[in-house]
């Protein structure tokens, strides 16, 4: 048989990102599907523990972040070991196994222990995979399609959820364990589809090169770019992946931990918190307490009976998948900031008329708050959804891009369990507050996005570390050094290079590092 199913060159791309979606359309499923179980009366008789009891809901839904937290820190330190074909294989078998310990519960066997241990098992599946496949996307697809591949992908998440949300209306009506174990067991479609698609792709030419397999990494980029072996443009291509390799680090002297705390006229460790905080604001904004719980916030904040609950959260996530795909439009012409700052001021309205609504405690005030929960998740869609993905890698530099990318996903997962597990409590302690306190957070994010988040929309990855060493050398904000610093050409970017001393700063720029300029030479050349 032909190697990748004889698909070639845009079709391989194709399919190749259809694979990595499906990845993503899972972490979304698996978002989704809780929601509509946590308070079903089947899966509160087969778990007692659950019913009725806001802490116990909380730890059963929460505790996959902590499983995912480890995925991310295994890829972290083994992933380059293995490659990346092999750790989303790996995720998705562990995901398999966890939804096989979850669907084979029953009461009278430890069914709250075997639940648990399920759902901290498929917590590390995915955590491994939503580590991997951004990496395998993005080194595998060309350099001027990655931002709106990695907005697609966040885009996908939304389906994920929309897709679980009205599986769980759909089966809501049988009565049975079916309930609560189909919906679950549904996931495993997604893992053996994502296993069966990696079996026949090809490997990530950049992790082949990285280890000498310069034979088989060149026949990978023929076949992504339908291009004889020997042609220029696979040549070409090969060399910029290796001059990519020196640039981060891969080759030569490794990137350390350490380097992530340097300062300077590189800025590192500012640049790794200015990543970290919009994964960290991402998840504190309230977004998850919405997509794990809106059924629950419907039934206890708005006295919604659990049937019409239901249809109100799969109208709810129709409503974030829709808002999710304007992203893919307009992060490119808006930019990251204003997104950023829109989002959050939109999140603040929508929690602030959600919060106010609820005071009341009357059915055409609750009514308002469920539109104010229906604007947030439409806010936080087109805005909010994305962007925590794309602005940590773009920001930080290459020589520690992989390390700081890594520091802010574990951000994410943790401030992720934290949300999770502390949004029943609240609904059942300080009611419509718990609104308000996402309110405030949205509130505290405007004035840190407007003082501290640098535009990085049409920016080479030269050019942002040329905004920090003149934010650092002329002792000016970084946001200003973004807006008055141009648009650079090449020529341009090393005379600005020598004028700021990066070229002088102990090694840490150089030819190696200017890899950003010559991929997008590249990419248009072979475009």
């Amino acid at each position: 048989m032909a190697p990748h199913l004889g698909l070639r060159g845009k079709k391989l791309s194709f399919f190749l990102s259809a694979i990595c979606t499906t990845g993503f359309l899972l972490f979304g499923y698996d978002q989704g599907v809780m929601s509509g179980l946590i308070t079903a009366p089947e899966f509160n008789h087969t778990i007692p523990e659950t019913k009725g009891n806001p802490t116990m809901q909380g730890l059963v839904t929460a505790i996959y972040e902590i499983g995912c937290l480890a995925g991310a820190m295994l890829v972290l330190f083994v992933g380059e070991k293995f490659g990346r074909r092999k750790s989303i294989m790996a995720g998705a078998f562990v995901m398999i196994l966890g939804v096989l310990l979850q669907i084979f519960t029953f009461l009278g066997h430890q069914p709250l222990a075997q639940f648990i241990i399920g759902r901290v098992v498929m917590g590390v599946g995915n955590g491994m995979n939503t580590s991997s496949i951004p990496a395998y996307q993005a080194e595998t697809a060309a350099s001027k399609h990655r931002g709106m591949l990695i907005c697609i992908q966040g885009g996908s998440i939304a389906f994920g959820t929309l897709i679980s949300y009205w599986l769980n209306y759909g089966v809501s009506f049988t009565g049975t364990d079916v309930v609560w174990r189909f919906p679950i067991a549904f996931q495993l479609i997604f893992a053996i589809i994502i296993i069966a698609g990696m079996l026949v792709l090809p490997e990530s030419p950049r992790w082949l090169l990285a280890r000498d397999m310069h034979e088989e990494g060149t026949r990978v980029i023929s076949a992504l770019y339908d291009q004889p072996e020997d042609s220029e443009v696979v040549q070409r291509e090969k060399r910029i992946i290796m001059d990519a390799m020196m640039a981060s680090g891969q080759v030569g002297n490794k990137a350390r931990f350490s380097d992530l705390l340097t300062r300077g006229k590189t800025q590192h460790l500012r640049r790794c918190i200015l990543g970290a905080s919009s994964q960290i604001m991402q998840q504190i904004g309230g977004c998850n307490a919405v997509i794990y719980y809106f059924p629950i916030l419907m039934q206890e904040s708005l006295n919604q009976p659990r049937h019409m609950a239901l249809i109100l959260g799969g109208i709810n996530m129709a409503v974030y998948s829709v808002f999710a795909t304007s992203s893919w439009f307009t992060v490119e012409r808006a930019g990251r900031r204003k997104l950023f700052l829109l989002g959050s001021i939109g999140q603040m309205l929508s929690m602030t008329i959600t919060f106010a609504c609820l005071i009341p405690k009357t059915e055409s005030a609750a009514k308002g708050a469920a539109a104010g929960l229906f604007l947030y998740i439409a806010t936080f869609g087109a805005t909010w959804l994305p962007l925590p993905w794309l602005y940590p890698a773009e920001i930080n530099p290459l020589r520690t891009r992989g390390k700081a990318n890594a520091v802010s996903t574990i951000n994410n997962w943790l401030f992720n369990f934290a949300v999770v597990m502390v949004t029943p409590i609240m609904v059942d302690k300080i009611k419509w507050a718990t609104y308000l306190v996402f309110a405030l957070f949205n509130a505290s994010f405007i004035p840190f996005i407007y003082f501290f988040f640098p535009e990085t929309k049409g920016r080479t990855l030269e050019e942002l570390d040329i905004v920090f060493a003149k934010g650092q050398t002329e002792g000016i904000s970084y946001v200003k050094a973004a807006k008055e610093l141009p648009m650079l050409n090449h020529a341009e970017i090393e005379e600005y290079s020598i004028r700021y001393g990066l070229f002088d700063n102990s090694g840490e720029k150089g030819h190696a590092e200017m890899v950003s300029s010559v991929e997008d030479v590249a990419s248009k050349e072979t475009s």
